[in-house]
């Protein structure tokens, strides 16, 4: 028996308000016809996946690990329209997803001289579509930074970078040459809601921003709304004149990897992990701030 995706998506739609009434608005259909399909559903898979009383509607345990799984699997299928989509155009491209302080051009000239005849789109990507975008094929190919949901996907790890502290340039510590994670901590943090994914165990209050790229963190710290942390290339890619970076050399590291999804399998997708991992060990050895500063051309120098 195959699952049917059009009675996952009504299911999800359903684990998602936990009621009938508004999930079938959202799908445009009548209650009644979603009803039948979530019961045909629960019947393809001989087992209950929710629970209705007078109380509402509950998952149950079954019902909880569909919707874990149902995410990536709905995704896989929607990329593999948008890839059937491309195809049909007749054009070979790919689109390879980026965030911020990761140099792409290098990995794009090496495989540009095995594909020649490929197109290489880049997009930059943020903390929290970074996983989404590589499972739905908006991105072929995404340089992701850690910690990323790996389910449905396959990462490669492919450098760490030191983090800096993100400071106001009136900072008591802006200006050193490098200070200690304890040096910083009570600080306001200015951070993405998602606090788990804070590099440093140190006590920070949140400083209440809700923040998704560099650009919005440097803004922040600016204004003196609190610190920050960021990986070094930030200081490279970007400059603020009321911003001040310090070396936290005992601050955890960052990791930058490779990332598909696993069900996206394709000899030129392939090439550019090889490229990318290329690329990446000819940074290693010119060091990482020259091939920031050279871009493509520390690879080409090294040729």
């Amino acid at each position: 028996m195959d699952l049917d995706l059009r009675k996952l998506r009504y299911f999800v739609a359903v684990a998602g308000t936990l009621h009938f009434g508004r999930a079938a608005d959202e799908l445009h259909i009548a209650q009644p016809v979603l009803s039948r399909q979530i019961r045909a559903l629960e019947q393809d898979l001989g087992t209950s996946l929710l629970t209705r009383d007078s109380h509402g509607v509950v998952l149950t345990d079954a019902g909880r690990q569909l919707l874990t799984d149902a995410g990536p699997l709905l995704a896989s299928a929607h990329a593999v329209r948008r890839r059937v989509t491309v195809a049909a155009r007749g054009s070979r491209r790919i689109t390879v997803g980026f965030r911020a302080g990761i140099a792409v051009a290098p990995a794009v000239q090496l495989f540009a001289a095995q594909h020649p005849d490929v197109l290489v789109d880049v997009q930059r990507i943020e903390w929290d579509d970074q996983a989404a975008m590589l499972l739905d094929g908006r991105i072929d190919v995404g340089y992701v930074r850690l910690p990323i949901d790996e389910a449905g996907l396959r990462v490669a790890p492919l450098y760490t970078e030191p983090r800096v502290a993100v400071l106001p340039v009136g900072h008591r510590l802006a200006g050193r040459e490098q200070i200690t994670e304890a040096e910083l901590a009570g600080e306001p943090l200015v951070w993405h809601m998602d606090t788990s994914t804070q590099p440093t165990r140190r006590p920070h209050p949140n400083a209440g921003y809700l923040v998704r790229g560099v650009d919005e963190t440097l803004e922040h710290v600016a204004a003196g709304r609190g610190i920050s942390f960021l990986a070094r290339s930030a200081t490279v890619f970007y400059s603020h004149p009321d911003i001040s970076y310090v070396p936290v050399p005992d601050l955890a590291s960052d990791q930058v990897c490779l990332a598909v999804a696993a069900s996206h399998t394709s000899p030129v997708v392939e090439d550019f992990f090889s490229a990318a991992q290329a690329a990446a060990e000819i940074t290693a050895e010119c060091g990482n701030y020259e091939m920031w500063k050279l871009g493509g051309d520390a690879v080409s120098k090294h040729d």
